[in-house]
């Protein structure tokens, strides 16, 4: 039986070049590709995927949420993060999320398909350069914590739209919310991360990779 595979991408050139390598394997077919991390949680739960690869980078949701979402509601299906990010905050927001694999962007064409076969079989698959660096983290005395854990889930997706330039009437359809609840998710926000307007929150957003400049 063939891996089934689910690319989540907003990149054009990079999610053909995956459907290109994966669609050349004869174990692997490629079920759906999509370009935002909303419609990654739809595409997946209306196809069961074996394997989510999923930019971290995606607009709407970003690669960790729609990972944590996935993970909720289909356990089975496993994620692999691609990411430009190699620090081990994000690979550890993106662990913590649910992946089971996290590759660097730059080495994806090289990894990806033993990644996706080393998942599928189970296993937890990090790029090479990673292992050392979550690893000396992980034993130091300090490690490095992740501002981004101060928030809900909810908080982390509002903060993204906004991020995106989205308003509060538009975020409050996005996500199913009253408007005042957007209000008091923004207000709240403030207060945990002390920042006092709506530029800082953009800034901490793409400071700490929940939306991108892009």
């Amino acid at each position: 039986m063939s891996i089934r595979v689910l690319i989540a991408d907003d990149h054009g050139v990079v999610a053909e070049g995956l459907r290109y390598l994966i669609q050349a394997q004869p174990d692997m077919e490629v079920v759906a590709c999509v370009a935002d991390g909303r419609e990654a949680v739809r595409s997946a739960i209306n196809t069961v995927p074996d394997i989510v690869l999923m930019d971290n980078a995606m607009p709407e949701l970003n690669g960790a949420e729609a990972t944590r979402m996935i993970r909720d509601r289909l356990p089975n299906t496993r994620v692999i993060i691609l990411s430009m990010y190699s620090d081990a905050v994000h690979v550890f927001r993106g662990l913590q999320a649910g992946a089971a694999g996290y590759v660097v962007k730059k080495s994806a064409a090289k990894e990806v398909i033993d990644a996706i076969r080393a998942v599928h079989n189970g296993e937890r698959y990090l790029s090479r350069p990673l292992v050392d660096r979550v690893i000396e983290q992980y034993a130091s005395k300090e490690p490095t914590r992740d501002p981004v854990d101060r928030l809900s889930s909810r908080e982390r997706q509002t903060l993204q739209l906004l991020a995106e330039g989205q308003g509060v009437a538009q975020i409050s359809v996005a996500l199913s919310l009253s408007p005042k609840t957007v209000e008091t998710y923004r207000s709240r926000m403030m207060e945990k991360l002390g920042i006092h307007d709506l530029a800082g929150l953009i800034r901490f957003a793409i400071q700490q990779g929940i939306t991108s400049f892009e």
